[in-house]
């Protein structure tokens, strides 16, 4: 348990995110009641200055200088109440943190920015100095950047790209803890309901609002639950309504369990560009530990069938750090995907979710060590590069083991457009279905909006006119 004491109550959860970098999820109150660590964090404003103790250590940041905007004023107040929070914590409980004290979800957003405001030099120096970032994730973090420049530059004032979510899955994944149901055939169809309504309220918006649409997505879940009349008639519903898909269209084909020739080819005939089939492992024993219907054998027989019927953009997830796996079971993973030659591979470091059957679990299924993951990780980018697949876009994670990051490899031409746009934030995103998440970018501001649409499907359908009218009041500002 750890008491936390701070006078600026608006960054506790900043700064329990990075204790929770070295302590997992630690238990944080207020109060003493035993705790094993006592941390106190204080911003003087006059002084403009950070300073703390932890079990007798003691520790403090200058905040730098804000340039007058409330905005950035309050970022960099966060950065030296998080920067003396991690230098504390590293005294105490030394470890490794490859991102150093960095425990938001994209780096390289943070170190483009940088770059925009202060210069390439003085970027690098503050991801070493400053967040303590290691060299080896300094350069992933800048040959991505590289990578996504040209896409970035692309994306014109009133692109946006469109999301479609088929929140539910034929099984449940130990790891999970996202909002999806299991699939049955009567409540799969009544959810095509509202969410048909939702999309013809979008391709309205969207002409009302004079939007280009740029690139689109349909993820889940895994939306090849559908059955093949079921995804043609959303593809066809899709076409009709928004004329088409932009510059690509990715759907989540995702478990080959899921996966017939038919709905392949009912894919293919609507113009579908890039799909996904995601083993997370090659390892039998290890799919059936996670929760998932199908064997290593049907991934490849999958793979192959969409190799056959066309299907040139294809991408495959896998997870480092899964429950009793090794670096050997990695490797067998990635030597077997390496044969088959993906256009596009995404290595995921496991994060234990909190709402996850395998965080209640956790005695159940032992976990590789933190050092281990890290060699797995090393042993994906290896793999990606011996197949001619560079790094084009990376996010993190909470709770991810070793503080690592998931980082998606892609082959020339084959990177996925609406993966940069999402995860970089420098597309406004309009996004159909329960539990997906609209928003829009306002770039002069360096604000982004958000509308979440509730995560089970009645609440979603019952708020759906309320939905509209929050996306319309959203993107039809000017």
């Amino acid at each position: 348990m750890v008491q936390l004491i701070t006078n600026v109550t608006q960054y506790e959860n900043d700064i329990a995110e990075e204790i929770r970098l070295f302590l997992g999820a630690v238990e944080i109150c207020r109060e003493d009641a035993g705790a094993e660590y006592r941390m106190q964090i204080m911003l003087d404003r006059e002084t403009r200055t950070a300073s703390g103790t932890l079990n007798g250590e003691s520790a403090s940041f200058p905040v730098f200088p804000d340039g007058g905007n409330a905005l950035e004023c309050k970022r960099q107040e966060k950065r030296a109440v998080k920067r003396t929070a991690y230098a504390l914590m590293q005294k105490v409980c030394p470890k490794k943190m490859p991102w150093g004290s960095l425990t938001g979800i994209r780096p390289t957003k943070l170190l483009r920015e940088l770059e925009q405001r202060h210069g390439a030099t003085e970027a690098v120096r503050q991801f070493r100095e400053v967040f303590s970032v290691e060299d080896d994730k300094l350069r992933l973090a800048a040959t991505i950047n590289a990578v996504q420049r040209p896409f970035i530059e692309s994306v014109g004032p009133r692109d946006l790209d469109v999301y479609v979510g088929i929140p539910y899955c034929r099984t449940r994944c130990l790891y999970c803890s996202f909002g999806s149901e299991i699939a049955k055939g009567a409540s799969v169809e009544a959810y095509l309901i509202p969410l048909f309504d939702d999309i013809s309220r979008g391709g309205q918006l969207l002409k009302d609002g004079g939007w280009n649409l740029r690139a689109f997505y349909i993820g889940g879940g895994t939306p090849t639950v559908l059955n093949e009349e079921q995804m043609d008639r959303l593809l066809t519903h899709i076409e009709t309504v928004y004329g088409g898909y932009g510059m690509e269209c990715t759907v989540e084909a995702g478990r080959p369990d899921t996966i017939t020739e038919e709905k392949l080819r009912i894919l293919k005939r609507h113009g579908i560009s890039r799909i996904s089939i995601n083993p997370q492992s090659m390892n039998d024993e290890t799919l059936k530990r996670i929760g998932r219907a199908h064997t290593a054998e049907e991934i490849v027989r999958t793979f192959e069938l969409a190799r056959k019927i066309g299907f040139d953009s294809i991408n495959m997830d896998l997870i480092a750090g899964l429950p009793g796996e090794n670096e050997e079971d990695f490797q067998r993973t990635l030597s077997k995907v390496a044969e088959l030659k993906p256009d596009n591979l995404t290595v995921h470091t496991l994060a234990i979710k909190r709402s996850s059957r395998l965080k209640e679990q956790l005695d159940r299924y032992p976990l590789p060590s933190s050092e281990s993951v890290v060699r797995m990780i090393d042993m994906g980018f290896m793999t990606a590069r011996s197949i001619g697949l560079w790094p084009y876009y990376m996010y993190r994670q909470k709770y991810q083991n070793g503080n690592l990051e998931n980082v998606g490899y892609a082959g020339k031409d084959k990177v996925c457009i609406y993966n940069i746009d999402m995860m970089e934030e420098t597309t406004s995103i309009l996004a159909h279905g329960a539990n997906a998440m609209t928003k829009r970018i306002f770039d002069a501001e360096q604000r982004v909006e958000r509308i979440a649409a509730p995560k089970d499907v009645p609440t979603y359908t019952n708020k759906l006119p309320l939905l509209d009218s929050q996306k319309r009041e959203l993107f039809l500002q000017r």
